[in-house]
């Protein structure tokens, strides 16, 4: 449960967050939730988005490519050998975790990306974060209200799954045999177990197993030379992997298992590729909600086509840092976007603050809030900001989006981006660089693919390559980059008051606040857009000055549609301040740095009693609950309380 610890020192804070992040799409137009108009809008992206999807084709002018709901659950397959490196070793991670501090030292400052205000007027002060990445728990609200829990491993009762015994009773060399056939990748057309005892129960059991564990095999029994044998051949050729669990799924049960996955130190995508391996099918069978950052242990559903709870529950005695539970079987499966928020239990260990600034502190948070700014994460790790690259792409300079993403830039990062980026500076050619690349799928990897498919001269092509959402993401780097400047410029000129031709929701309608009109609202209902060409802005000052940032980027703020659709920006509604639900917290103080000082799902499951404090130790350390919206990020929640810089680049070495 080690890990790096993230020093929060006065006029420093060194953290990561962990919010909603549901991919989103704001060419659509958008719907209210609490935290923004969308409620699948991010609240995290990957560092430098470095973590690949899918892969769809280029975009054309005025494309008519479609959302899919899941797309942010498939991956692609590429070659083999790419594959066994694409984030499912656990080898990589203790190398990430010792090396993040050093990847953002030249990042971005707050002032960089428009965080330059607070709402509360208390002292700040200091404490550690993340000291263990079990300092910082995330628990799903689906839209019921409901707080994700694990709390259930058993499997429901289902007539129609095989025994117990049917997950243990294939040796290795019967499931690798079997394996094969499933995939067609022998020559055999059938697989022969013989059965050694043989009795009608130990046959039942095997035809189970194998029906089980390989969909899309049928079996038989047959007599050869007075031996019984199981003989496992496919149903209908090589449809039935195309589509294999049609051929062995009940149809008296709902077609998806719902089930709550708890993680440990692993986002959610890796978490569903280890999954998808393990149980030998595409990880875009998996559907989800939002999906969750690495550095946290978090609790969150997920739904997966035609899998058993009983073969999903199997896997808990094969995995680390994953846990399923809390199943079911459901007609449909998840949706991005499709939950009230997520409750998050954090502590800040070794704090500095009084009993009273923390007091302080913590009421400011429960009845003021905090600004709703987009988190230092949102622009990028390294010295290349996303939100340039997004710049670029609405000012269609494609050479500009190839530079930014493949020069050369200072900050450490893994050695072999620095070597692809030294070769790229060097030869300007892509097959060369590519080839220092031993994991291609990361966006570097993606467009130098591109670049080598279709040439210097068609940039715009060689970026289609890479995963639409991951194209968006930097676009909408670019909204979130305007949207918090333009708040902090409206907090400044106006405070924490609504006044008249600040913007207001009424249902999924934007409306001004009119002078007679103003006593009717609070801060808490403002709302400012995103740029985009289907949204209305303030009839005041920051009007103006929306226009005059835009103008300056060569942006024409009338204008927002882009000759390639998927680049147009709609737009949408954003609060500007956050209320946090459900806001409790105690100081506590303990010795051990690395004692835990609460407990999780797991240790509650195994029966743990919760840690007993003493009433005074060598350190103090600030437990806080509270639950926010979709797309609102915890980090500036943390910053309003320790009144910290964000920006991991004001850490002292």
């Amino acid at each position: 449960m080690e890990m790096t610890s993230t020093s929060l020192k006065r006029g420093c804070l060194v953290v990561e967050d962990n919010d909603s992040v549901t991919p989103h799409d704001e060419t659509k137009k958008q719907k209210v939730s609490e935290g923004c108009l969308t409620s699948s809008q991010d609240g995290v992206e990957n560092d430098g988005l470095h973590r690949s999807e899918n892969e769809p084709g280029p975009p054309e002018a005025e494309s008519t490519v479609k959302d899919d709901e899941n797309s942010s659950a498939q991956v692609q397959e590429e070659e083999e050998e790419e594959e066994e490196e694409d984030g499912l070793s656990e080898a990589g991670e203790e190398e990430e975790a010792e090396s993040f501090a050093d990847m953002m030292k030249h990042g971005l400052t707050e002032l960089d990306v428009g965080i330059c205000k607070f709402v509360s007027s208390h002292h700040g002060f200091s404490g550690i974060l993340k000291e263990r990445y079990s300092d910082f728990v995330v628990h799903e609200i689906g839209k019921d209200g409901r707080i994700s829990h694990l709390d259930d491993l058993s499997v429901p009762v289902d007539e129609e799954d095989p025994p117990e015994d049917a997950l243990t009773v294939l040796t290795a060399e019967d499931r690798q045999q079997l394996e094969e056939l499933q995939l067609f990748k022998n020559k055999e057309t059938s697989v022969a177990i013989e059965v050694i005892e043989d009795t009608k129960e130990k046959r039942t059991v095997i035809h189970q197993a194998i029906k089980s564990l390989f969909p899309g095999l049928e079996t038989k029994t047959e007599d050869r030379e007075g031996r019984k044998y199981i003989v496992a051949y496919h149903a209908a050729g090589k449809k039935a992997l195309a589509n294999p669990r049609k051929h062995s799924w009940p149809k008296s049960r709902g077609s998806y298992c719902h089930f709550v996955l708890y993680k440990e130190n692993k986002d959610t995508m890796d978490a569903i590729n280890v999954l998808s391996k393990y149980l030998r099918v595409k990880p875009n069978i998996f559907s989800y909600m939002g999906t969750k950052d690495k550095r946290a242990i978090t609790v969150q559903e997920i739904a997966v086509l035609k899998i058993s709870a009983q073969r999903l529950a199997h896997l808990n005695k094969c995995l680390m840092n994953l846990k399923l539970g809390n199943f079911s079987y459901q007609k449909t499966p998840l949706k991005l976007g499709a939950l009230q928020g997520n409750h998050f239990t954090v502590v800040l260990r070794n704090i500095t603050g009084t009993d009273e600034q923390v007091q302080q502190a913590m009421q400011s948070l429960r009845e003021t809030g905090f600004i709703n700014y987009y988190g230092m994460q949102r622009f990028g790790t390294t010295a290349v900001p996303t939100y340039q690259v997004g710049r670029a792409i609405l000012q269609n300079s494609w050479t500009e989006v190839m530079d930014l993403i493949l020069k050369p830039r200072s900050g450490a990062e893994k050695g072999y981006l620095v070597k692809c980026r030294e070769e790229w500076a060097k030869t300007k050619d892509p097959a060369s660089a590519l080839k220092k690349l031993p994991v291609k799928r990361c966006v570097e990897g993606q467009l130098l693919r591109g670049l080598s498919r279709y040439g210097m001269k068609n940039i715009v092509s060689a970026f289609g390559i890479i995963p639409r959402n991951n194209r968006l993401m930097y676009i909408h780097s670019y909204q979130s980059y305007v949207w918090n400047t333009m708040v902090s410029r409206r907090i400044e000129e106006y405070g924490l008051r609504p006044v008249p031709g600040d913007l207001v929701l009424k249902g999924a309608t934007p409306t001004y606040i009119e002078e007679d009109d103003v006593d009717n609202y609070s801060i808490h209902d403002v709302v400012m857009p995103l740029p985009g060409f289907d949204v209305i802005y303030p009839k005041h000052k920051i009007s103006e000055a929306y226009r005059e940032m835009l103008a300056a980027d060569n942006l024409d703020i009338d204008n927002m549609r882009h000759t390639i659709r998927d680049y147009s920006l709609s737009g949408a509604y954003r609060r500007i301040i956050i209320r946090p639900q459900s806001v409790s917290w105690e100081v506590v103080a303990y010795d051990d740095p690395k004692i835990p000082l609460f407990n999780t799902d797991v240790d509650n499951l195994e029966g743990k009693p919760p840690p007993v404090f003493a009433s005074e130790g060598k350190y103090r350390a600030l437990k806080m609950d509270f639950s926010l919206p979709p797309s609102t990020y915890a980090t500036m929640a943390i910053r309003e309380v320790l009144k910290m810089d964000t920006a991991s680049r004001t850490r002292p070495s």
